[in-house]
């Protein structure tokens, strides 16, 4: 017999708050649909009316006027939101033949929206972030500070260097890391020891798996491993749902060095033997250094025989224009010789 305590209440009880659990997410999700089908529809309105009609901004301004009288129940239709609508319909308009785009805009409140057609001027970075805020669930702050922190700049200005046995083992490890991660929120000084580092990350651990992505679980820190009659300790080790594997973060304050990746190396064999389970998929590791020479790293990841890869982390929010300016240059570069 089990030594559990008894629940104090009938089964059923919580089958009927999963019931109207359920169903408040789905009238929420109606409802949202229906919000932004509407404001799609009166951007549509404004957007031919100011191009086609003549109206401008006192025409506008009239309108909500109108609306606030006519109905006072109505809120939200300030001018100012009127031409935010328009914004709104002007930014995907020429996008609104993709089958895929109004799910992904349905997805995400109106706020969540506002913030990436605002800020986000290329289609593609739209896109991006759209199917990013949907797939991690983000509250609004969390969006935020996915663009302020450059996330898709980063993403597409230095796409992520896997070992060949990381790229064949793990197919998707590209989508599930970064070359580089943002941790201004920890606050640390420079210089800093790996401990100051690693303690910072346990305090902030919140905020790093948001810059990780949610699929990341954490399982602990010093994580200790025994071969032989010696102890050995990962600075922090995760597990990704995604991927069904443990990720092992070797941290590093200074510049990558190759030699680093023989205790990483040593670590993951030692996962593999005597913590993994029978049906996840082999470990991964991830080497976070302060500064790492790109080079170095394609020569050290060559050969080597264990799914890992190289990241660098920065402390402070990346300048937007340096990298939007970086993005530029190399999108406006030819392809490898090679490649054609």
């Amino acid at each position: 017999m089990s030594d559990l305590p008894a629940s104090p209440h009938p089964p059923a009880f919580a089958d009927v708050l999963g019931h109207i659990q359920q169903a408040r997410q789905r009238v929420f999700a109606q409802a949202n649909t229906a919000l932004i089908d509407l404001y799609w529809r009166v951007g549509q309105t404004l957007s031919h009316q100011v191009a086609q009609g003549g109206w401008g901004k006192g025409v506008v301004a009239e309108l909500a006027r109108y609306i606030a009288a006519a109905d006072p129940s109505i809120k939200g239709f300030s001018d100012k939101n009127l031409w935010r609508m328009k914004q709104f319909y002007e930014a995907y308009q020429a996008e609104a033949g993709d089958a895929e785009l109004p799910t992904l805009l349905r997805a995400l409140p109106w706020s969540h929206n506002l913030a990436i057609f605002s800020r986000c001027k290329a289609a593609d970075e739209r896109r991006f972030y759209l199917a990013l805020a949907a797939r991690e669930r983000y509250t609004f702050r969390e969006l935020e500070r996915q663009i302020s922190a450059s996330t898709f700049e980063r993403i597409v200005a230095a796409p992520v260097t896997l070992s060949t046995a990381l790229r064949e083992l793990h197919p998707a490890a590209g989508g599930v890391f970064k070359d580089h991660y943002v941790l201004e929120f920890l606050g640390l000084p420079e210089p800093h020891s790996e401990g100051d580092l690693q303690r910072a990350l346990v305090r902030h651990m919140k905020a790093f798996v948001l810059e990780l992505g949610r699929d990341f679980l954490f399982v602990g820190e010093e994580f200790r491993l025994q071969v032989g009659s010696q102890d050995f300790f990962i600075d922090l080790l995760f597990f990704h749902r995604g991927l069904s594997a443990l990720v092992a973060f070797e941290l590093k304050v200074g510049p990558f060095k190759p030699e680093h990746m023989g205790q990483l190396n040593f670590y993951l064999e030692a996962l593999d033997r005597d913590v993994k389970k029978p049906h996840e998929n082999p470990s991964i590791g991830v080497l976070l250094c302060r500064d790492k020479d790109d080079e170095v790293v394609e020569y050290a990841l060559s050969r080597n025989l264990s799914p890992a890869l190289v990241a660098q982390y920065e402390l402070q929010l990346p300048d937007k224009q340096v990298i939007a300016a970086r993005l530029h240059e190399l999108l406006a570069m030819p392809g490898d010789a090679g490649n054609e």
